[in-house]
């Protein structure tokens, strides 16, 4: 299975064609990369090239880009079709295993892999991770695929109809990937009681005190939102912020919402502390340039 998405990292072909031996003596900070669905961990136009660029940009640096599976395939079927607490136990334990990250790293997620990463972080703060870039991550799920993967694609026909039966379904929310994140505010009473993921992550029931702590644990959480994205609806999610509840069109920023007033998550906390970081990218889904990537986000890398 192909990836689907026609990301566009917009970086120069030099950088490209440049990467840089690890010095693990240096003093960088290492990276961990988690891609979006219907990518993998190691595509050259993708993945591979925010590595590359990575490497360039801070000699030295160590990149370890999350594999959810045995091979490449795996990967990307993964995104679609795996178990979405399953696929964060595996990246705990993947992570847990590298000597390389045992001082602490820092994490950029792309799309639903930085959904994954901040769960990382509540869930498994050993090794600790230091700052977050999300880079157009549905934090507060969707309501939508407006361009799903590829309107024509045989996935996207499959992930549509699994979605009209029903995302709250214990079998689809286990076997479907974007139903985990699917967060539909005219039953909301129904989501926080039957998605296994998000729901969770959201503290929309119970607050764990754990996922809390561990999550103020950050020294930056970075959210990136697209200003043009045609894939994600609502694209609000992208700064933590939904549609109201009850209301298929009307939207509400973070600050606005339960969970920022009630701080269930200690975001309240962090934005107060001044960890919470917002920032906008002038393109559509995931596409940013070199020039946005060295002035907003390398500073949270280096």
């Amino acid at each position: 299975m192909a990836a689907l998405l026609p990301w566009l990292f917009l970086v120069s072909p030099a950088v490209l064609a440049a990467s840089t031996p690890v010095n693990e003596a240096n003093g960088t900070v290492p990276l961990v990369l988690w891609h979006g669905m219907g990518d993998s961990c190691c595509n050259p136009l993708n993945m591979g090239a925010i590595k590359m660029m990575s490497e360039h940009k801070i000699p030295g640096i160590y990149v370890h880009s999350l594999m959810i599976g045995k091979n490449v395939k795996e990967d990307i079927e993964n995104s679609y079709f795996m178990d979405v607490n399953e696929q964060v136990a595996m990246a705990c334990s993947l992570l847990a295993q590298d000597p390389q990250l045992a001082g602490g790293y820092n994490a950029m997620g792309f799309s639903q892999g930085a959904q994954f990463l901040r769960a990382v972080a509540q869930r498994c703060p050993s090794p600790p991770m230091k700052n977050l870039i999300s880079l157009g991550g549905q934090h507060q799920g969707v309501y939508g695929l407006p361009r799903c993967l590829g309107d024509d694609s045989s996935v996207c026909v499959l992930i549509q109809k699994f979605l009209k039966i029903g995302p709250y379904n214990k079998m689809i929310q286990t076997s479907l990937v974007p139903a985990q994140y699917w967060h539909d505010p005219l039953h909301h009473d129904q989501y926080k009681h039957s998605s296994l993921f998000l729901a969770d992550i959201n503290q929309e029931t119970v607050v764990n005190e754990t996922y809390k702590k561990n999550l103020q644990m950050l020294n930056k959480f970075v959210m990136v939102k697209f200003l043009h994205d045609t894939l994600v609806d609502p694209v609000d999610s992208e700064w933590f912020g939904f549609l109201k509840n009850g209301h298929t069109k009307e939207t509400e920023t973070l600050q606005e919402s339960v969970l920022y007033k009630e701080d269930r998550l200690g975001l309240a906390a962090m934005d107060k502390a001044g960890k919470l970081v917002f920032l906008e990218a002038d393109g559509d889904h995931l596409q940013f340039t070199e020039e946005m990537f060295d002035a907003n986000l390398l500073p949270y890398l280096r």
